[in-house]
């Protein structure tokens, strides 16, 4: 991260604040490789509160560059255009991802929104802040199919999946996650968009340990699998989602539906799509959504792989099928 890279950065930034989006997005994403020396750097707008993350530790003279440059943004034409009145440097690589407020009071939570839809973030306390902002279109799709139906969410995190069911008109949602504080957020997530608890279950447990709780509220119309790549004592994507696909069938509608998610660079579509023919044969792949334009890669596969699967029970059980 040079000073011309830094330029660069300056540059997107500023720009992008002269039109900023009335709800939350990503601004500037290096992590799609597509501005040399910004790889490890991402520009989110929180509706007031410009977070800029950094996935790789600086040298110190870059690091004094950068900052110097962001509160510098603090002067621009662009930034009170945009009504920007905070901004934070989080440091991701470091393990309770410190940080920093370089413009602005230090606030706990922060209220957002998205599609209409409002949101609790915390800022500067975790390394996620209780949004997942390259979901937007998933979420955007659980909503438009969510109608009369019944919902599993699993890897539930703060529940935004399941706030856009309900907002799509869902019949039941039930949010599994081993993380009863994420789960808890969620709730007010759920208050916050005037929506009935009573239609919402939450699980605080860990899904391997949990197949009977899971049955015992389904069969499910459509399930939602979202789960981290690693996490630590719990799950690992390459060795374990192939436990939750020979779930499926037992667990869905004949015609249910799958969002199933995977969020590593290093793995592509067909990891899901060979998966799936494999433990559950009797789903169907039938589209991967369409990735926000915010989060280009200059490798389709390294972004986000959203993949849609249709249950076909019947044609399964027939013969010759």
């Amino acid at each position: 991260m040079n000073a011309d890279a830094i330029a660069t950065l300056q540059q997107q930034v500023i720009a992008a604040l002269g039109a900023v989006p009335d709800e939350t997005r990503r601004l500037f994403h290096g992590r799609g490789r597509r501005w040399p020396g910004l790889e490890h750097v991402t520009v989110d707008w929180l509706q007031g509160v410009l977070l800029v993350a950094l996935f790789r530790e600086p040298e110190a003279a870059e690091l004094a560059m950068l900052k110097q440059m962001l509160t510098a943004l603090s002067q621009t034409a662009e930034w009170r255009h945009s009504q920007a009145h905070s901004l934070l440097l989080q440091h991701r690589y470091q393990l309770d991802s410190r940080t920093e407020w370089l413009l602005g009071d230090e606030v706990n939570d922060w209220l957002i929104s998205e599609d209409g839809l409002r949101f609790k973030l915390d800022l500067g306390k975790k390394q996620n802040t209780g949004l997942f902002l390259d979901m937007r279109y998933g979420r955007r799709w659980v909503r438009e199919q969510a109608a009369g139906k019944r919902v599993l969410n699993l890897f539930a995190y703060t529940c935004a999946f399941s706030v856009a069911a309900l907002a799509g008109g869902a019949e039941q949602v039930v949010n599994l996650d081993m993380a009863k504080a994420a789960l808890n957020r969620g709730r007010d997530n759920h208050r916050l968009n005037q929506q009935d608890l009573g239609q919402v279950s939450f699980l605080g447990h860990e899904l391997f340990k949990s197949w009977s709780k899971v049955k015992k509220y389904g069969p499910y119309d459509l399930i939602i699998i979202d789960p981290p790549s690693f996490q630590k004592g719990s799950f690992a994507l390459t060795k374990d989602y192939q436990k939750i696909l020979r779930r499926l069938p037992d667990l869905l509608t004949a015609q249910g539906v799958v969002l199933a998610c995977i969020n590593d660079p290093a793995i592509g579509p067909d990891f899901l799509i060979d998966g799936m023919a494999s433990e559950a044969p009797s789903l169907t792949f039938e589209k991967r959504l369409e990735n926000q334009p915010e989060f280009a890669d200059i490798d389709p596969d390294a972004g986000l792989k959203a993949m849609v699967f249709k249950h076909n029970a019947l044609a399964a059980a027939s013969p010759g099928a």
